[in-house]
């Protein structure tokens, strides 16, 4: 099963800041007249609607940022602050900014260790707060600024020795599994769940951030051949469950009811996010799923019951990832987006759309992509769904970059004028 995005798997059979190419400069005489201008020529002055426009800035592997690991301090804040600038100028209103990648921190934890990417070394001090630098910085620019999180990644290899000798994976073996080439924690440990709530609500307590924001990494994307060893804690706690997945499912929705209460307790008004892999089920699988033939389903393969947590309202906002195009034959924009809506209707969920920015221009993608209107028609689309309140672009280096004036046509067409997030 070949990999087709930075975080999901390909879907059924079917196998800092750079220039703004193309965006118009503010006050240019191409930009289009924001939409309530001959309500402003009769004295009458509209606000924008609230729309979320965000971009995903990843840090893990220093895929976004830093552009390596071991630049000095200064570098690193100057590209950090070229990406917030960026997101400003193609008038976003939100930056996803990873800050535990992998069982690590981007800001003094007193529960986990620095993160390599920034130095190279694990648990080596940088010598400032990156989150807290983003978050000042981002605010300063009237950004929101989420905080994004990955619960239960530890590695991107499965050889302990190479974490600190600290690191509670080292100090708590027995917490850990390998799979695939890399170490997880098991998210079948009521310690291991815990656990990891504390070190991402230790950023809650301590920083204005404007959002918990978590991806698609829950239980692994299914490998080939090899199995998650989680026996131990299946036979522990899993007698009063039907099956393993059941219970795998059951410690999923374990973690997320119980740190969307714990926010909230916190923060009453801090917002929690998730981004989920847009296919919760096929509709082949299960008649209430998407009409697609996706290889991966959140329910089944990563025991993520995505569409059960929009319901139950655990969740502020989210934001499935619908990486494919307009008439993908085996996951199709223009199917998943109405699916979407229909699952947060009524619900007071806020539905924003994943967009694979990084997909356009890439020759390896199929034709619609080499299309500089593909991600326009998107937004497009849409309009046709009122529950759709906004985008989230991926990522930020190509928003940056714009490798063939996507995101520039996505601007122009869409984003007249700068507006505020929803909340």
């Amino acid at each position: 099963m070949r990999r087709i995005s930075r975080r999901g798997f390909a879907v059924g059979a079917a196998g800092a800041a750079g220039a703004l190419s193309g965006l118009p400069a503010a006050g240019d005489a191409n930009t289009y007249a924001p939409a309530q201008a001959t309500d402003e020529a009769l004295g009458v002055i509209r606000r924008p609607e609230r729309q979320f426009r965000g971009m995903w800035l990843a840090t893990v592997a220093n895929r976004d940022w830093p552009s390596r690991a071991g630049l000095p301090a200064d570098r690193q804040q100057a590209e950090l602050i070229g990406f917030l600038d960026t997101a400003v100028q193609r008038r976003l209103n939100a930056v996803i900014f990873q800050v535990r990648p992998t069982a690590d921190a981007l800001w003094p934890s007193a529960y986990e260790p620095w993160s390599q990417y920034l130095t190279g070394e694990q648990g080596k001090d940088p010598g400032w707060d990156p989150l807290g630098f983003a978050v000042r910085e981002a605010h300063r620019r009237g950004l929101e600024l989420h905080a994004w999180f990955n619960p239960y990644r530890i590695a991107n290899h499965t050889d302990p020795s190479r974490l600190v000798p600290a690191h509670p994976a080292r100090v708590h073996p027995e917490w850990v599994v390998p799979y695939g080439g890399k170490l997880y924690y098991n998210p079948g440990l009521p310690e291991v769940r815990h656990f990891v709530q504390d070190a991402m609500l230790d950023a809650v307590r301590r920083y204005a951030i404007d959002a918990v924001h978590w991806d698609d990494y829950f239980y692994p994307y299914p490998v080939a051949g090899q199995v998650f060893d989680d026996d131990a804690a299946w036979e522990r706690y899993g007698s009063c469950f039907a099956d393993r997945a059941a219970w795998r499912r059951d410690n999923t929705d374990r973690l997320v009811c119980e740190t969307a209460a714990r926010i909230k307790k916190i923060k009453p008004r801090m917002r929690f996010g998730i981004s989920p892999f847009g296919v919760w089920r096929n509709h082949a699988t299960d008649p209430e799923g998407s009409d697609t033939q996706a290889g991966v389903q959140t329910y089944d393969d990563l025991y993520a019951d995505t569409r059960g947590w929009v319901r139950q309202r655990w969740i502020d906002y989210v934001v499935p990832q619908v990486y494919w195009n307009i008439g993908f034959a085996v996951a199709d924009y223009a199917k998943l987006v109405p699916w979407w809506s229909q699952v947060v209707d009524g619900t007071g969920v806020d539905l924003f759309i994943g967009e694979a920015l990084y997909k356009a221009g890439d020759p390896a993608q199929p034709a619609a992509w080499q299309d500089p209107a593909e991600l326009s028609r998107h937004l497009t689309f849409d309009k046709n769904w009122p529950q759709v309140r906004g985008n989230a672009f991926f990522s930020a280096k190509e928003v940056a970059a714009d490798r063939i004036g996507a995101m520039a046509r996505v601007v122009a067409d869409h984003y007249p004028t700068p507006v505020r997030p929803p909340r």
